[in-house]
């Protein structure tokens, strides 16, 4: 038998840890690394936050799973605290990212066919877009490279080139429900929507009766120093999908939405036998406990704007490398002026530094949220020396 006992779906490297550190993970072989990768913005209380560890140990040994048949005093609670600290009236908890998005497409379907409207099923999505993996979200995306292998791909989505407010409007028609849009693309390369964009995606959403649909699952809960990345806008949404950091490194993601937009999701309209299990709720509620408070965000926008200063400022030191510095709080990206995937191995494999590469040449930086100037220092460190001895690939 050739094929390996994990399904061959990732080029996993080299590095195998089996020990988290803080900010650190530690290889088998000891080999200690420096997260600025947070599990792809997921660990944002890094790896052995007391609390959360703590509230995980606490829940496993009283209650793990039950069933969404039975009435849950955990997951209530915590959709309570999510209601009260955003837009949302009503939660749905979900496993995963991609879960918490296709539930999101669900309910802005449901918000116009509950009321007899069943044409209007489309979502307007945006290019260079990553919203899952599964059949809707990659249909959702256009990008080719999700695409191949699993055609047809779903109907109901029509792709406008991100940040393009006209080609927003423009494509707007009777069968549309919505949009769905990242306010910062996280795969395609840290790239934030502009205000105006954003603003006018509400605006549009209110004159034609749509759902404004976000996709926070990489830059949601404080990554950018704001509990929500739309928050940067003064809009709010009508449904916004949540996972990653909200669990700290326990998978489950929510999709949260107003009163008006769920109108659609009565009974028997979604289910999901683990979400919302007692476990997960444990974990979210210590990551709440931890960052959303005024405190932990302004800390996380201070550190994001120290460290920003100073990559704008070592970038000039490598014309050759590096073009410019994008994002938001602490989820930042490198566009580089070669291809960022090489050197984002050099500064893992001969730096041990963990980074992110992304769409657009770009190398994501996503440290966990609770790094301190020793964190920063050695990050720098590493870059500066990477970059120092990093040759050019040539073209094939």
């Amino acid at each position: 038998m050739s094929i390996t006992p994990l399904m061959p779906v990732y080029p996993r490297c080299g590095v195998r840890p089996v020990r988290g550190d803080h900010c650190h993970l530690i290889d088998e072989d000891g080999t200690r690394y420096l997260d600025f990768a947070s599990g792809i913005a997921v660990n944002l209380l890094g790896h052995s936050h007391e609390g959360l560890i703590g509230a995980i140990q606490r829940q496993a040994a009283t209650l793990m799973h039950v069933s969404n048949l039975y009435g849950s005093p955990q997951g209530e609670a915590l959709a309570q605290r999510l209601v009260d600290k955003t837009f949302a009236d009503t939660v749905f908890f979900t496993n995963s990212g991609a879960e918490a998005v296709e539930c999101a497409i669900k309910t802005a379907r449901a918000y116009h066919q509950a009321a007899g409207n069943e044409n209007r099923h489309e979502l307007i999505t945006f290019t260079s877009a990553f919203h899952g993996r599964t059949m809707a979200t990659i249909s959702a995306s256009n990008q080719e490279k999700m695409h191949k292998g699993f055609m047809p791909l779903l109907g109901g989505f029509r792709y406008v080139e991100f940040d393009d407010l006209e080609g927003a409007k423009a494509a707007i028609g009777p069968d549309t429900a919505g949009f769905l849009v990242e306010p910062i693309q996280g795969e395609g390369g840290i790239r934030p929507a502009s205000d105006a964009f954003m603003k006018g995606l509400r605006a549009l959403a209110d004159e034609h009766d749509l759902m404004l649909v976000l996709d926070e699952v990489q830059c949601g809960v404080a990554r950018t120093g704001k509990f929500y990345a739309h928050e940067h806008y003064g809009i709010e949404p009508d449904i916004l999908a949540s996972a990653k950091g909200l669990g700290g490194g326990f998978p489950f993601g929510a999709c949260l939405a107003t009163e008006k937009a769920a109108r659609g999701m009565g009974f028997g309209t979604h289910g999901s036998t683990y979400g919302g299990n007692p476990l997960a709720m444990a974990a979210g509620m210590a990551v709440m406990d931890a960052v959303a408070n005024d405190e932990f965000l302004a800390e996380v926008t201070e550190k994001g704007e120290r460290i920003r200063t100073r990559l704008e400022q070592f970038i000039g030191n490598y014309p050759d490398l590096f073009e410019l510095v994008r994002g938001k709080g602490l989820m930042l990206g490198l566009k580089m002026k070669v291809e960022s995937r090489p050197f984002f191995v050099h500064l893992r494999d001969n730096h041990q530094l963990l980074t992110v590469a992304a769409g657009d040449n770009t190398l994501r930086v996503l440290p966990p949220l609770v790094i301190g100037d020793a964190e920063i220092e050695e990050f720098f460190d590493k870059l500066s020396a990477g970059a120092a001895d990093y040759v050019i690939p040539e073209a094939a």
